[in-house]
């Protein structure tokens, strides 16, 4: 695959999941099956609500991770530098995109860099496990240490590349390959789904190969398998739409996960996290961390970055009151608190 394809899908990935429905229609997060009690007593005021957390060795104001999106192209660079300029400003963390398109070609590493705008934040670097086995141990470091970032992570998506025309079809080798990148990077070293999420047998398995943070991107957000899609055509499309809602929905993903893998791994919720609410169920959950793009990124593109410090606002807002409505004065009381499981989230919680 040349330079100009991949800089083509960089930038219409942007156009779709800006102009797009690119959410699945029936499959959802099942976050709406956690209902968080309410405390009519909670015998706090707001200033001590704390939603600090930790994120390779820094501190975050707020626990969220603004997700990997895009890089590759001017404008996604521009992009990187918007949303990287608003982690720094709220201490929050900031994933850049894949970084293939850099590996192919070194003049694109711009787009990825942030750390004139972002110079203490956490920044996480990116790649795939194909991408990252063709590159190496060494070549995927290089990727980090170019663009100043705090951890690496390796992204699983094995269904949107089964979609894209040009996409991989042999995922052999994944785990020996997640084995000597956790070695390298220690706790350093970030697995993430793209948005199908993580089953508990994968993440006991990544754990065993010494990886100690994970990310679930989870069914419910953005679908980079109907992403992949609408930017084909034919037979290709079609399959996309037979396959669109195929995933872990993101709350099932999160409880399995932290189940199965105790409370030494660090856990990001991703995956169609849209509110503060949300995040504060995702940590009752067992979550350490919310992820979360797309409702930043279109803000970004509809106002600019008044209108997404604004919605961050919003985000910061709502979380804190949650907080405060459930008697929790931080993260960590809040996942003590009981959490009411309803409807199609038992069924799936039962058979993971």
């Amino acid at each position: 695959m040349g330079e100009d394809a991949t800089t083509r899908r960089k930038d219409a990935h942007l156009d779709l999941v800006t102009s797009q429905e690119v959410e699945p229609s029936a499959p959802r997060t099942l976050l709406d099956c956690v209902h968080l009690v309410h405390c009519a007593m909670p015998e706090l005021s707001l200033d001590e609500v704390d939603t600090s957390a930790e994120l390779f060795g820094k501190r975050l104001s707020l626990p969220l991770v603004i997700t990997a999106m895009t890089g590759g192209t001017e404008r996604a660079g521009a992009v990187n530098r918007e949303l990287a300029s608003l982690a720094e400003r709220h201490a929050v963390a900031f994933g850049v995109g894949s970084q293939r398109a850099m590996a192919e070609a070194g003049e694109r590493a711009a787009s990825f860099r942030v750390r004139d705008v972002a110079p203490s934040a956490v920044v996480i670097g990116n790649i795939g496990v194909r991408q990252a086995a063709e590159l190496g141990v060494d070549g995927v470091r290089r990727l980090s240490e170019a663009i100043g970032a705090d951890g690496m992570a390796l992204h699983l998506n094995p269904a949107q590349e089964l979609i894209q025309p040009e996409g991989d079809r042999d995922f052999r080798g994944g785990y020996q390959l997640t084995a000597a990148l956790a070695k390298a990077y220690g706790d350093r070293l970030l697995v993430k789904e793209t948005g199908c999420g993580l089953s508990p047998e994968v993440a006991r398995r990544l754990v065993d190969c010494g990886v100690r943070a994970l990310d679930v991107s989870g069914l419910g957000g953005t679908s980079f398998l109907r992403v992949e899609q609408l930017r084909a055509s034919g037979a290709a499309a079609e399959v996309g739409v037979q396959l669109a809602g195929w995933g872990i929905p993101t709350a099932a993903s999160v409880a399995s996960v932290r189940r199965a893998v105790g409370p030494g791994v660090k856990l990001i919720a991703s995956g169609g996290i849209r509110t503060g609410l949300e995040a504060a169920k995702a940590v009752a959950l067992g979550a350490d961390l919310a992820g979360m793009a797309l409702p930043l990124l279109r803000a970004l593109n509809a106002g600019g970055s008044e209108a997404a410090a604004q919605a961050l606002e919003v985000f910061s807002s709502v979380l804190r009151r949650a907080l405060l409505l459930t008697g929790s004065r931080s993260l960590a009381e809040l996942r003590k608190r009981p959490v009411v499981l309803t409807g199609e989230l038992k069924a799936w919680l039962a058979a993971l």
